[in-house]
């Protein structure tokens, strides 16, 4: 940048989370957490235990040179650098993010490596960035060769699952999510909105945000890894409640039970989900204050910690029922 030349404005911010079960059999703890993270040996991993054990990795850089998605066919070329970093929630859940900032236009040109460099997550396009095409565009998912951060995200996590410390036992089935998400300038004097979320098909959510201009781009990332977090959760339990036949009627009676084996199939299957899931609910604990608020608008509609609330005294529920003497579980009298 020349001298007197202004920062050219950002119109666009865009990322995308991966979020899946840890494949360990025990939750990592503080100082596995730090080795399973530690992506770059200049720079130590993020450790916190309150309000609950969270480790992040230092960031990563990806550089860039490809054409943006854009849904009404404008091709554009874009140079820049996109973010990565990876989490760990209570040494269970695995996030990986990638995400950028967008400016506003671009030179006609390609500058020296070193001009994106020293822009840490910026790309920049040749010419004026139609943002609002391209942010549709980016939600949608591009062709093949296009700008795809899902590919980055994808492939720190697939790296990640590798580690050494995993003994690829997790203690439940699951399924990882993806959260796709951009954010736009909101109209001034305007805070942040919520305009779009969306649960699409093969585990891929998209959320479209408007945000006050400056919003930092990691604050943003942060708000939509704590959505991302707190969707999975949800997921997840949905599926364990929905894989188990909760009230198909009592099992024929038995002589005589054994002992862990024959204990009853739904409490097997719900109590990983008390053991390893339960506690992790805790939304905008790593929110920055200004888009927390977000949060509320999530609460009123759909509802994520009513229908989470829901969830958990349903498992209770259950796991009390199975913990009533029955008399089907009763030894027949002696002759």
């Amino acid at each position: 940048m020349g001298p007197g030349e202004s920062a050219p404005r950002v119109v666009l911010a865009c990322g995308e989370v991966r979020t899946c079960l840890l494949p360990a059999l025990q939750a990592l703890d503080s100082r596995a957490a730090a080795q399973l993270l530690g992506l770059r040996a200049d720079e130590r991993v993020l450790l916190s235990e309150r309000p609950n054990l969270y480790g992040r990795s230092p960031d990563t850089l990806t550089g860039i040179d490809c054409p943006v998605p854009s849904s009404n066919g404008a091709r554009v070329r874009a140079v820049g650098t996109v973010v990565a970093r990876a989490s760990l929630t209570e040494g269970r859940v695995l996030q990986s993010s990638a995400y950028f900032r967008a400016t506003a236009a671009g030179p006609d040109r390609r500058r020296p490596w070193g001009h994106y460099l020293v822009r840490p997550g910026v790309v920049e396009p040749f010419g004026k960035l139609p943002h609002e095409a391209v942010a549709q565009g980016l939600l949608s998912g591009g062709r093949h060769g296009e700008l795809d951060v899902g590919l980055i995200a994808g492939g720190l996590l697939t790296r990640l699952l590798r580690h050494p410390l995993l003994d690829q036992r997790p203690p439940l089935r699951s399924r990882p999510t993806r959260l796709r998400w951009v954010a736009l300038p909101a109209d001034r004097d305007d805070g942040p909105s919520i305009e779009r979320f969306t649960l699409a098909e093969d585990e891929l959510r998209t959320l479209r945000l408007r945000v006050p201009e400056g919003t930092p781009s990691d604050e943003i990332a942060g708000l939509c890894d704590d959505l991302a977090l707190h969707d999975w959760l949800l997921t997840t339990v949905v599926r364990i409640l929905d894989g188990i036949r909760l009230g198909a009627g009592a099992p024929p009676a038995r002589p005589q039970w054994g002992p862990e084996e024959d204990r009853p199939a739904v409490v097997t299957a719900l109590r990983p989900a008390v053991d390893h899931l339960l506690h992790l609910w805790m939304p905008r604990a790593r929110v920055g204050k200004e888009l927390a608020q977000l949060w509320d608008v999530l609460e009123e509609h759909p509802g994520f910690t009513r229908q989470w609330q829901a969830l958990v005294q349903r498992i209770r529920d259950q796991l009390t029922l199975h913990a009533i003497p029955s008399p089907y579980r009763e030894a027949e009298p002696a002759p």
